[in-house]
């Protein structure tokens, strides 16, 4: 069946004077990537991007100020498809060439992925039937060339690392590297506010360990990190947001799992 046209790609939801969820109502949850703006004094952060089959900042235009860094959690395709459209881009050094030649295999879901599957909307027919079959739910707009969707490549990228400050002039992030998911999964700690974005390192819903670049002993860290941490609040990657009881629940879970099948 021909996929409907949607009546507009992007959606956002204010979650308090500074920032901002932004999101792609019909791409499948599984690919949904969280979209967030955070305004700043001096400039503004775009943290991911979603997939790029639609302009991301001429929907954000009116909330984006003049001076834009959009970070990269890490480079899955979901999460890097309007980087392209930004002149400051901040990625981890261990991921920062899946920014700049998004064709490389870290942006793909596994070895056997299969660009012509992306070419047409569909996710490649892997064993997990809940990844495999179309990406969208319409199309953004009539008309539109399903063979024409790719990854661009990132412009003005720029490395960060463990440590690192991101400073908008009136909030500062910390660059915490949690890897597991990918090599170069990052998030941004707030210590004055208790706020992480998480990226993919957790979000409340399955985890997805077993990529071909994931690693399963480094993912157990970054979870026993998370947990020392005195965080309050976690914007993930996917699905909703959550307190500090949620995230210990969640990483206890994923733990007692990981010891289950791993000893």
């Amino acid at each position: 069946m021909p996929f409907p046209i949607a009546d507009r790609w992007f959606e956002k939801t204010k979650i308090d004077d500074d920032i901002t969820l932004i999101y792609e109502p019909h791409v499948v949850p599984f690919l949904r990537c969280n979209i967030w703006h955070i305004r700043g004094r001096h400039r503004d952060l775009v943290i991911d991007t979603g997939t790029g089959l639609m302009s991301l900042a001429s929907f954000a235009k009116d909330i984006l100020g003049s001076k834009v860094s959009a970070v990269a959690t890490h480079v899955h395709m979901d999460h890097v498809g309007c980087h392209h459209e930004f002149d400051h881009c901040l990625v981890h050094s261990l991921e920062a060439e899946g920014l700049r030649n998004p064709s490389g295999a870290m942006n793909l879901v596994d070895n056997g992925f299969d660009a012509s599957d992306v070419a047409t909307l569909y996710l490649p027919s892997i064993d997990d039937p809940e990844i495999a079959g179309p990406m969208v739910t319409a199309l953004p707009y009539d008309g539109f060339d399903l063979s024409s969707y790719q990854l661009r490549p990132a412009k003005g990228v720029a490395c960060v690392n463990e440590g690192d400050v991101i400073d908008l002039g009136d909030r500062a992030f910390e660059v915490v590297h949690l890897p597991g998911h990918s090599p170069g999964s990052i998030g941004l700690w707030e210590a004055s506010t208790g706020v992480l974005f998480s990226g993919d390192a957790i979000y409340d819903g399955p985890l997805i360990d077993d990529l071909h670049h994931s690693d399963i002993t480094e993912y157990e860290r970054t979870m026993r990190r998370l947990r020392a941490m005195p965080i309050t609040k976690v914007h993930a990657g996917h699905d909703p947001s959550f307190g500090r009881d949620r995230l210990l629940q969640l990483i206890d879970e994923q733990l007692k799992h990981w010891g289950k099948l791993y000893g």
